[in-house]
């Protein structure tokens, strides 16, 4: 898949239909919106692949997490390499630590849910 534009990076994908991060991708696709997805394991959502690790991106305007806060310690660094418009907490993933970092680094912070956000429009 091509990727044009900005993206959404959804970090802890996952393959399982009923986890959150994976209804996310499906509605985020279904909005028109370029999808990265980061999770434990290799595999693909739809056209959407998810990649392990650190992988290089380009243009993420948004940072959808479903990680809880003990397991996002080890993308900080790369999250803010990435120079994001903003990071959406979503319900579970809330994280002081890395808000008070993101805001340092002018990056705007949400404690949403991208679902709901994609349904009413304010995504």
């Amino acid at each position: 898949m091509i990727m044009k534009g900005k993206a959404t990076l959804v970090l802890g994908a996952s393959t399982n239909p009923e986890r959150y991060s994976n209804k996310a991708i499906k509605s985020l696709r279904k909005h028109g919106q370029t999808v990265y997805a980061i999770g434990l394991k290799d595999g693909k959502i739809d056209d959407v692949t998810i990649q392990t690790g650190l992988p290089e991106l380009k243009n993420v305007d948004t940072v959808t997490m479903y990680l809880s806060a003990k397991n996002q310690f080890q993308y900080y660094d790369y999250i803010l390499s990435l120079k994001p418009r903003r990071i959406i907490f979503n319900p579970g993933a809330e994280n002081d630590e890395l808000l008070l970092l993101a805001a340092k680094n002018e990056i705007e912070n949400l404690e949403a849910c991208t679902l709901v956000m994609l349904a009413t429009g304010q995504y």
